[in-house]
């Protein structure tokens, strides 16, 4: 059974910063990709970002990019999101997800999805 854990999430001052991690058990790894998606409240949920668990392709949200950081630690089974210099309106409940295959931005093709962390942001 996969299970996808994120924690991290918390209340933070505008222009703080955030790690969030989301660790994955249950299956091995090396053809999976990761991803990073939010929903904030009365919204969608949209992407954020994404990484090939072997490494050396990502992709982030326009909207965070310059800011946020995705990565992963293979030791650890555990993917990661550095949010810095965050904005009020990145508040929101984060969620990991996992896929076979490249990383995505669509939300539809991630197979086992965590339970979310609140991330709010104050200004």
């Amino acid at each position: 059974q996969v299970q996808l854990v994120e924690s991290g999430g918390g209340l933070v001052q505008a222009g703080g910063s955030l790690r969030l991690s989301c660790a994955v058990s249950g299956r091995t790894f090396s053809s999976y990709a990761m991803g990073w998606f939010r929903q904030a409240p009365g919204k969608e949920r949209e992407f954020v970002a994404a990484i090939r668990w072997s490494g050396g392709l990502t992709y982030s949200a326009d909207s965070v990019k310059g800011r946020f950081t995705i990565s992963t630690d293979n030791a650890q089974n555990t993917v990661y999101l550095q949010m810095n210099s965050l904005k009020a309106e990145d508040t929101a409940v984060y969620y990991c997800a996992d896929r076979i295959g490249v990383p995505t931005t669509q939300e539809s093709q991630y197979r086992y999805w965590g339970q979310g962390t609140q991330v709010t942001v104050s200004s």
